[in-house]
């Protein structure tokens, strides 16, 4: 897959200073960071700016929850254009690179972290980013105790030194300069507002983009407009309006591309993908992710809660068959972690044996010959690569004598229905919060009393206790680390079986000819940064 392996936590001999430098894409303008002025230079380009609407085509529902303490969800390809964090991560660099911070250190064995942030900055409700602001904003993600919110786990404290300096103390040594750059719970907000972000009328981010309007469950369902004192200012020819309109239909959205009704499909299927490689006025994009489709098995009820069971529909799978139709849109991994990152192991690759899986249906009561396996699993609307797998599984086991009961669904539905434990397989993607390992096995399978993403319900007090290890363990001593999550993998997949990882997507985009300045960053999945983006027609 590709470049990141995790960083290490700086200053363990000593104070590290990791100066500000010019970020890639023009995400920070002028020298040495510093941003362009508002003023006569941004009025006189607004007024001849780029009148054009930006129009993203989602497959599912965009926003789940608007509050930047708990989002967690899809909405990150709108929040991120709307919110900022302190650094952000640079897939070419393989670093995080200056955000709201400008620059960084740390000391004391990477427990004690001092971030200076940049100057100019207001949120959208008017308000100036100082460090009092950003502390309160990190304080309440840490005190909701939401979403990703456990990123922050290791912070002991956090001061305001004075108005452009935040100081963190640390219970134990994590990179922090990393962590700062997570896709959620890691955003600056004014928490003036915070009680009035769930309605989705007004937001409190620094980011370039504010909601101009959103109306859920429409198909148009959200539109961003520029936030004109933007601390990165404006080019005319840069997109000030954004629309994103829900498109579940693969096929739909490829003639809205080709109509010129949509600028940005986030999925193609692979014969689609190919033809789009070859149609006027469009052009296409791939890049190796670290997203992987994960099939969790319901190991607290039903007919799945028989280990025999998992085992077998692991052993269905048809892994090489499945990448082999997906013609590129997906490889076959090792074990839980996308190769690139800490955690990454060789050696556990899955492999289909139907014969096995047959024995083990009938250790557990069920074949050809036994009474037969009635399985509910449900999965993503709209999603074509879900949907083969799903095809290709509910063949194979036929010829076991189970039936598969598959319910495409919107994803809101569907994770409200997992929350209940209300299916036996539940399909769906994961990726990092930040480029590292740790969110797979922390959000997935530490036990959880009311699932939120655990939904193969697993509950495993020797599997939670290397979890919680892992961060400090990362930090300090990698090579320990990478052994504990080979452990971890194993007994979560082969001993526990709780899960198969079908695959790992390789993104295969497709957007208007005449856009310029796209780059993929699969540190922040599906994730379009509008402000980099800029029209040539």
């Amino acid at each position: 897959m590709r470049w990141h392996k995790r960083l290490l936590v700086a200053g363990v001999t000593g104070a590290v200073v990791l100066a500000a430098s010019a970020c890639a894409g023009g995400q920070v303008r002028g020298a040495g960071g510093t941003p362009q002025p508002s003023g006569s230079t941004t009025q006189s380009a607004a007024a001849q700016a780029n009148d054009a609407t930006f129009v993203y085509a989602p497959n599912l529902d965009v926003v789940t929850d608007w509050d930047p303490a708990s989002s967690y969800s899809n909405e990150i390809v709108a929040m991120s254009n709307i919110y900022e964090g302190l650094t952000r991560y640079n897939a070419e660099s393989q670093k995080p690179e200056p955000r709201l911070a400008t620059e960084w250190s740390s000391a004391a064995g990477g427990k004690e972290w001092t971030f200076k942030l940049r100057e100019g900055v207001t949120f959208h409700t008017g308000a100036k980013l100082d460090a009092e602001a950003a502390k309160k904003a990190i304080e309440r993600t840490i005190k909701t105790n939401a979403g990703a919110a456990y990123i922050w786990a290791a912070v002991d404290k956090i001061d305001a030194v004075d108005a452009s300096t935040l100081k963190f103390t640390l219970k134990y040594a994590v990179p922090l300069d990393l962590i700062a750059s997570s896709g959620y719970a890691a955003y600056i907000y004014d928490t003036a507002v915070a009680d009035k972000l769930e309605k989705g009328e007004i937001d409190a981010g620094t980011g370039p983009y504010t909601i101009d309007s959103w109306q859920k469950g429409k198909e148009t369902e959200l539109t961003l407009k520029a936030y004109e004192d933007y601390w990165g200012g404006w080019k005319p020819e840069q997109y000030r309006k954004v629309a994103f309109r829900v498109t579940p239909e693969i096929t739909t959205a490829w003639q809205l591309l080709q109509k010129g009704e949509v600028n940005f499909v986030q999925r193609l299927n692979p014969q689609l993908f190919e033809q789009a490689g070859m149609t006027e006025g469009v052009r296409t994009a791939q890049r190796p992710s670290f997203q992987n489709l994960l099939m969790l098995f319901n190991t607290a009820a039903g007919p799945a809660k028989d280990v025999k069971v998992r085992q077998a529909l692991q052993l269905a799978v048809d892994y090489d068959g499945l990448t082999a139709a997906l013609k590129g849109a997906g490889q076959k991994g090792s074990g839980l972690v996308p190769q690139g990152l800490l955690g990454h192991s060789s050696g556990l690759e899955p492999k289909q044996d139907l014969a096995r899986a047959q024995e083990l249906l009938a250790e557990a009561g069920y074949g050809p010959d036994l009474k037969e396996l009635k399985l509910t699993l449900t999965y993503a609307q709209g999603d074509e690569d879900q949907k083969l797998l799903v095809t290709l599984l509910s063949t194979t086991l036929k010829q076991l004598n189970v039936t598969l009961q598959a319910k495409p669904m919107a994803w809101n539905a569907q994770w409200d229905l997992g929350k209940k434990q209300g299916q036996d397989v539940f399909v769906m993607y994961w990726y990092p919060d930040y480029a590292d390992a740790f969110s797979w096995f922390f959000n997935v399978f530490r036990s959880a009393d009311k699932p939120q993403f655990n939904l193969s319900y697993l509950k495993n007090a020797a599997i939670d206790k290397a979890i919680d290890a892992l961060p400090e363990l990362s930090a300090t001593d990698p090579l320990a680390a990478s052994q504990a999550y080979t452990d971890l993998q194993k007994k979560i997949i082969q001993d526990e079986a709780a899960v198969a990882v079908p695959y790992v997507q390789t993104y295969q985009r497709a957007l208007s000819a005449d856009v310029q300045g796209y780059t993929d960053n699969p540190a922040y999945p599906n994730v379009v940064f509008f402000h980099e983006l800029s029209s040539a027609g």
